[in-house]
This record gives structure tokens, C-alpha cells and sequence, in this order.
């Protein structure tokens, strides 16, 4: 089950004040664009019943779904010589299971799996994390538990691919074809881009609980297009306002609102909301847009973040974080995943990083 045509009717572009292709941007202290250019791109490939994701950072994670829809297993690969696979697996509803031990089983042999009170998976060992990485790879029936069936099919090839993208294959590290050469010949993770946030700005006096918009905002075509459609409904109220520094102001707009997700369009001002600009809101796959979806924005940290959920228990979506540098939002961090599958976000793979 995928979790865009969930989005897609929520009209974003209707909204949206703006919005064109570009690479994620970087600011002032930010390593140059340039050497942005020659990070890898973030990528997700589809391999039957498997997907596999790996970031601009060469991270990677594969995901099995479980026959009946109801578990799930995750292999996550960070990149680099001195890196070693993570295995960890989940059943979708855990039907009140008790914390405690679960068990892996690949053609007939059982790996054991550890559900620590509070987890959202169960893991396995460090120490045979790998081993129980090859078996996937290699075998031709899994279930997690008693009667959790996951499917198999694409395993291999997603493994393949991950160790392709990070140089793992022939090396002792690899998923899929290991071989004789050491760990110290798979090339080192990539440098991520840096990001400096701008200086924390007090917000004593400004914006409040309920903030109302400034007139300058109110004139504008695209806000009262969304105050149109927002109309009476609860959601009207839901305006949000940060100040950025001493002359720059930041306004959320609420745009829409459905079963479990609101989007807002976000405009950078002057004081008291004068001469309003969309924001920039970069994705990882260089898409631009002034809107987010359960967004909002932290002072301390000066992030403003988003979680568009797929779907209301929030196992499918797009997690996003942008860091305010002094002249622009940067993104910072993006997790997606694209298929609802009762993963838990924590569990989801990252498709864009920065340091």
C-alpha cells in the first residue's frame, strides 16, 4: 500500500504559493555548491516485494513486507569500511505481544530476535546480524514468530544493490557476494553537507498563542486563497509566527486540513509581516514548495519541521526538517517511506542528512 494518492488529494498545488525544481541550497558556511554537486543523490529502487533506499550519505536500509501484510523486516547498512548491518523486524498489529524474545526463521533455521520493553522492533544480535543478512538473501522462506510469513522475493537483489552502491561487493562486508578482499577496501562514507543555523532569537512579545495575521499577509492573492478555503473551520486559527532576527519575521498560513494531516504555506516577511515571500522548502529530490503538512516551526533550534503522514497511524509519509541559516531554510534531514507497511518512523530510511 503506498501512501502518495493519500496525499495527492489534498491539493497542495492549489495552495501552495510557489514552487520550481533545484538541488537542496546551502549557506553561508556550508561547504561550496560545488562540492555539494559531487555528494551522491539520495535513490530508492523497487526489487519485487523489496524496496531499498540509501541517502546522500551512502546510508542504506531494505525492506521485506510480510505476506499478509502484517510484519515487516528492515536491513540497515551505514556506509564506510568499519560498518556492519542492523537487522530488525516488526509484526503489524503486535497483538499485545509481551516484551521479550521472538524468533527469525530462514529455511528452517531459527536466528533469535530480542523485543526490549518499549521497542518498536524486535533486533538481532550484532554478531549475527550479517549471517541472518545472507540467509535473507540467500533463502527462499522467512517469518518472523510463529506465522508471520515475509516474502523473500527481491531480497537478494536489493542486498546486491546496496552492496553495488557503497563498494561492499567481493569485500568481507558484503549483503549479498562477499569475497576474499579486506573491510579496508570499501571506500569511506561520503563528507555530508555542513549546515550552521542562524543565531537563537528571543521571542518575547512577538507572535502569542493565537497570533493574527498582519494585514500585509492578508492582501496577499495565495493567503486569501487558503483562508477561502480553510473558511470557519477550526483549522482558520491555526497560524503560526516566529521572529527569525530582529527585522525578519516568519508567518504559517493554515491552507487545509484533513482526517489526520493540516498544511500550512510558510512566508518569509519584514516586520509586522511586510513585503512577504514564500519560503523555500527544498526536498531531497530537489523540489521546491512554501507548504508543509503537520509543520512547525522551534526558535531554539531554529528548524522548522514537517511529518506528512500517509496515512493516520503514520507508517507511510515524509519526515522533513529545514534549518534557518540567516538567509534561507536548508534542509537538513528527510526520512520516507513510501509504502505502508506498519513501520514505525523511527524504523523509516533517511533519503537526505547534513552535519
Amino acid at each position: 500500500m503506498r501512501f502518495l494518492p493519500l496525499l495527492a488529494g489534498f491539493g497542495l498545488a492549489a495552495c501552495s504559493p510557489g514552487g520550481s525544481a533545484a538541488t537542496p541550497a546551502l549557506e553561508a558556511g556550508d561547504p561550496p555548491a560545488t562540492a555539494a554537486a559531487a555528494d551522491p543523490r539520495s535513490e530508492t529502487r523497487t526489487f519485487r516485494d523489496w524496496i531499498a533506499i540509501c541517502d546522500n550519505g551512502d546510508a542504506c536500509s531494505a525492506y521485506g513486507q510480510g505476506e499478509d501484510g502484517f510484519g515487516w523486516i528492515r536491513v540497515a547498512m551505514a556506509a564506510g569500511p568499519d560498518a556492519r548491518p542492523e537487522v530488525a523486524a516488526g509484526r503489524w498489529p503486535d497483538d499485545g505481544a509481551e516484551a521479550g524474545p521472538l524468533t527469525l526463521t530462514i529455511d528452517m533455521t531459527e536466528y533469535p530476535l530480542t523485543l526490549a520493553k518499549d521497542a518498536d522492533a524486535a533486533t538481532a544480535a550484532p554478531a549475527q546480524a550479517l549471517e541472518v543478512v545472507r540467509a535473507l538473501a540467500d533463502g527462499a522462506t522467512a517469518r518472523i514468530g510463529p506465522d508471520q510469513a515475509i516474502s523473500l522475493s527481491g531480497a537478494a537483489a536489493a542486498m546486491l544493490w546496496i552492496d553495488e552502491r557503497q563498494g561492499r561487493v567481493n569485500t568481507v562486508t558484503a549483503l549479498r557476494r562477499p569475497g576474499s578482499q579486506p573491510a579496508s577496501s570499501v571506500p569511506e562514507a561520503p563528507a555530508l553537507p555542513v549546515v550552521t543555523p542562524a543565531r537563537a532569537v528571543a521571542q518575547t512579545g512577538f507572535g502569542g498563542q493565537k497570533p493574527a495575521l498582519p494585514a500585509a499577509l492578508e492582501a496577499v492573492p495565495a493567503v486569501a486563497a487558503c483562508r477561502t478555503e480553510t473558511g470557519d473551520h477550526w483549522a482558520a486559527n491555526q497560524v503560526m509566527s516566529a521572529r527569525l532576527d530582529a527585522s525578519t519575521e516568519l508567518w504559517a498560513v493554515p491552507c487545509f486540513v484533513g482526517a489526520y494531516n493540516i498544511g500550512h504555506d510558510w512566508y518569509v516577511t519584514g516586520p509586522g509581516g511586510r513585503d512577504p515571500r514564500p519560503a523555500r522548502l527544498s526536498s531531497s529530490s530537489g523540489e521546491v514548495t512554501a507548504s508543509t503538512i503537520n509543520g512547525g516551526y522551534s526558535p531554539e533550534t531554529r528548524t522548522l519541521s514537517a511529518f506528512a503522514k500517509g496515512r493516520g497511524i503514520g507508517d507511510c509519509g515524509v519526515a522533513s526538517t529545514w534549518t534557518w541559516t540567516g538567509r534561507a531554510f536548508v534542509l537538513t534531514s528527510e526520512q520516507e517511506m513510501s509504502e505502508c507497511w506498519g513501520i514505525p518512523a523511527e524504523r523509516w530510511p533517511t533519503t537526505w542528512r547534513t552535519r
